[in-house]
């Protein structure tokens, strides 16, 4: 599924099937290097998934648009929590932050779409509960 708005012929789209990851981006510049590789980082408590890297994301330049597409299992949901509280979350300097996302429920993906690079290079499905009490959230 490529961009929202943008020829699909312009969207350059990479997968790593074992993660359930896909990027699909706009850009001036995509290197050669760039694409999708199972991360060795340390997933959140309240992942929901495998955490996934995007080699060579800070190559890119003059991005468009980044879409980011991940399976999450939802039976890894805490008790009680609501199928569409998944973000997209990146490990960024200061932790894991959530990203707009949208949930698509029969699928079990969460799509985030960003007009940047995103804050940083490892990406995982998560719990977003950051209207709830607990700290220890991925998002």
């Amino acid at each position: 599924m490529a961009i929202p708005g943008y020829d699909s012929s312009s969207v350059a789209e990479y997968t790593l099937e074992q993660a359930g990851a896909r990027v699909e981006l706009v850009a001036g510049v995509v290197p050669d290097a760039f694409g999708l590789a199972k991360s060795g980082r340390e997933p959140p408590v309240d992942a929901l998934g495998d955490p996934v890297d995007l080699v060579a994301c800070e190559e890119l330049k003059a991005i468009e648009a980044v879409r980011i597409a991940l399976v999450y299992d939802p039976s890894r949901l805490p008790p009680g929590a609501s199928p569409t509280d998944v973000a997209v979350a990146v490990d960024a300097d200061d932790g894991w932050e959530p990203l707009e996302s949208t949930v698509d429920l029969g699928e079990t993906t969460v799509t985030a779409v960003l007009n940047d690079r995103p804050p940083g290079t490892t990406v995982v499905a998560g719990y977003d509960d950051t209207d709830g009490e607990s700290g220890n959230s991925a998002t």
